[in-house]
């Protein structure tokens, strides 16, 4: 069984997970029917839309 031979430090440690906590802004488009953020390639939630098509029916609070 693999067993590290020195411990890893808390600085090494931290430097690798700040992947982590990236976010991927590159895939947050702003819907073209009503203006909300939603990922890319996914259905818009504020107004059920996907390429121009209605697909969800929404309800309004």
């Amino acid at each position: 069984m693999a067993v590290p031979k020195k411990r890893t430090s808390k600085s090494r440690k931290r430097m690798r997970r700040s992947h982590h906590h990236i976010q991927y802004s590159a895939a947050v488009v702003a819907c073209q029917n009503c203006g909300e953020l939603h990922l890319r390639h996914h259905i818009c939630e504020g107004c059920g839309v996907y390429r121009g098509r209605q697909v969800l029916e929404v309800e309004e609070d």
